[in-house]
């Protein structure tokens, strides 16, 4: 028996237990995803445990969801329309089985599919297959649009609370726009991005502008409010492709060497040891991967220390290239954006960084220094 036809098989008798009829076409899609599940060397009791695992309507409904978007238990519920360890019961089966993970964040839980997992990518290539016409499923995506509205009025909330703030920095250079046209430049010219890591996401605008040219995008951010507001401003963006983690870049939740590019957009002036962040964001890095920086320029505008947290004036030349060398990173290109009317008072500096090609990226080259 061939793989598809096993697959086939398998698919009708998870059709036949949820109650439905598939269809040819719907069994060939599936057998195809199946197959492929297998061809990425899930073992045999893996995959008879992954199918066994969404064989029932509310595990393949929560498959569905959780492909979309990540969610704490209280919004799993709230979708779903069950009690809460009725739910707990089946988001734990799933996590035994491979297909979902747990990211607990402060007071929350959140839930998502696996990431680099098998079992995960069948389970959701079979969830996939539903028709979102489907009463139930259709039911599911209008309860996941009201918790996105809940989370997009919350985010709201916060920038109104913040708009003055928010306002006031802006208005000291030039507009956002330029800084990202300046950042696509650097970026894009070497073609698609594989795996992409924003430090700092913030609001998760840096997902939003580098996602269509990256395969995978992640948001890292230390500020759960942050994190909260970037989840609502990426809205149905989320899914396997684009993300945002609760996390520090000094222990960051990923392994070392498994990002192609990341970016710090107005990061480092927040930070007391910005060197340790360049060393700690290099050590993320796959050989030959790029860290990307955007900050001010060395300057003395004091308000900002004092009102916005602001813990540097800004960022000289010469610690940049100081804090690459010793992370083993070469500043490969940089530019600059002068302010462009009277009321702007800072220059924005982009600096672009590369691991070498061979090496093993955040160890300095020999005889290296730099002060943090």
């Amino acid at each position: 028996m061939t793989d598809t036809t096993y697959a086939y098989e398998t698919a009708e008798a998870i059709a036949q237990e949820d109650g439905r009829a598939v269809t040819r076409e719907g069994g060939q899609a599936l057998a195809a995803g199946l197959a492929a599940g297998l061809g990425r060397r899930l073992g045999f009791e893996e995959l008879v445990g992954a199918l066994r695992a969404v064989a029932e309507p509310t595990r393949l409904r929560l498959a569905a969801l959780l492909g979309r978007e990540e969610l704490t238990v209280t919004e799993i519920t709230r979708v779903v329309g069950q009690s809460q360890p009725r739910t707990s019961r089946h988001l734990r089966l799933l996590v035994d089985a491979g297909i979902l993970e747990r990211a607990p964040e402060g007071a929350h839980v959140y839930y998502r599919l696996a990431e680099d997992s098998p079992a995960a990518e069948l389970a959701y290539t079979l969830a996939a297959l539903a028709s979102e016409t489907d009463a139930t499923l259709a039911a599911d995506l209008a309860a996941l649009d009201r918790v996105r509205e809940a989370r997009r009025e919350a985010a709201i909330a916060y920038r109104n609370a913040h708009a003055l703030d928010f306002e006031a920095l802006r208005g000291l250079y030039v507009g956002e726009a330029a800084v990202e046209r300046a950042l696509l430049n650097l970026l894009v010219g070497e073609g698609p991005i594989g795996r992409l890591l924003d430090i700092g996401t913030g609001t998760g605008r840096m997902l939003e502008l580098l996602a269509p040219h990256s395969a995978q995008s992640i948001g890292l951010d230390i500020d759960h409010e942050m994190v909260a507001l970037a989840r609502a401003a990426l809205g149905d963006a989320q899914g396997s492709s684009v993300a945002v983690r609760h996390g520090d870049v000094h222990r960051p939740p990923f392994d070392a060497g498994s990002f192609d590019v990341a970016v710090m957009h107005h990061v480092l002036h927040l930070l007391d040891e910005p060197g340790e962040a360049i060393a700690d964001a290099a050590r993320l890095l796959r050989p030959g991967g790029r860290l990307v920086v955007a900050d001010f320029a060395a300057h003395d505008v004091e308000q900002l220390r004092e009102h916005h947290g602001h813990r540097r004036l800004g960022i000289t030349d010469e610690e940049m290239t100081n804090w690459a060398q010793a992370a083993g990173l070469v500043c490969e290109s940089e530019c600059s954006l002068p302010p462009s009317c009277e009321e702007e008072q800072l220059t924005v500096r982009l600096w672009l960084l590369r691991a070498a090609a061979g090496g093993a990226a955040g160890e300095p080259p020999a005889g290296a220094g730099g002060s943090q």
